[in-house]
């Protein structure tokens, strides 16, 4: 059964000069309210099926200077890029720099090959049209993760290196929301489509998830670790925000 009862509702409060607008969410298996600004649709709110919409526009108003902050950051952002149809011709990124995809049917598929500026990928002749589209992806994501479990260790391990930590056993994974996470047993998932992103910011979301074996939380600590082996952390930190919309596919 679906965990959310009631779509549909909405609501709205004065912050200052801002008009904050909401969607609500209610959800039988929650019993705290979050809070959250969506790509595309805007501010949501999460709550119990049975809170109170005064008691989530008041929610709102108390966190009006985060959520004012959160939408003018979102409005900043790069346009997205339009719908993938997965078709020669589309570009594709690989750690910072582009290449054009080319899809040729044959057999066996499902291969993926970087040569020179492109992409290609042999995809199997005996798929439908209907989901052609749908076996590029999965042959594509595949692709990165494959990338991804040969790359990212050796990475990982130069920079654990610099932590005085030994090299961490990496998954390439696709953590819901998150660039990486870290296991209480060391074990770090990264999400494949960090492969997308030039060189400084794999190594971001990699020092970041390695300090997490020292530090769990996000305290003054944690920041002052990673600062200490990557002193320009902040302004990986902002390009990743920036460019992160935009490699979601």
């Amino acid at each position: 059964m679906n965990a959310f009862v009631s779509a549909g509702e909405s609501s709205a409060v004065q912050f200052g000069r801002t008009l904050l607008a909401y969607q609500i969410r209610r959800s039988q298996r929650r019993f705290t309210v979050s809070i959250a600004v969506v790509p595309k649709e805007g501010l949501v709110v999460t709550a119990p099926e049975k809170a109170t919409t005064e008691r989530l526009d008041e929610l709102v108003r108390r966190k009006g200077a985060w959520i004012a902050q959160r939408l003018k950051h979102q409005s900043e952002l790069p346009p997205a890029l339009p719908e993938r149809e997965f078709v020669s011709g589309e570009s594709f990124k690989y750690l910072g720099r582009q290449y054009r995809l080319r899809v040729k049917a044959g057999t066996p598929g499902g291969q993926v090959r970087l040569h020179g500026p492109y992409l290609g990928l042999i995809l199997d002749k005996a798929i439908p049209a209907s989901q052609r589209a749908s076996g590029v992806r999965k042959a594509l994501v595949e692709w990165y993760r494959a990338k991804g479990r040969e790359y990212l260790p050796r990475r990982a391990t130069e920079w654990a290196a610099k932590l005085g930590l030994p090299s961490p056993r990496i998954v390439v994974a696709e953590p819901p929301k998150r660039w990486g996470s870290t296991a209480k047993d060391g074990t770090i998932r990264i999400n494949w489509r960090i492969l997308q992103c030039p060189v400084s910011l794999v190594d971001y979301v990699l020092g970041h998830e390695l300090v997490h074996l020292i530090h769990e939380d996000h305290s003054r600590a944690f920041w002052a670790t990673l600062g200490r082996i990557m002193p320009d952390y902040e302004e990986r930190k902002k390009r990743l925000r920036e460019m992160g919309p935009r490699l979601v596919w």
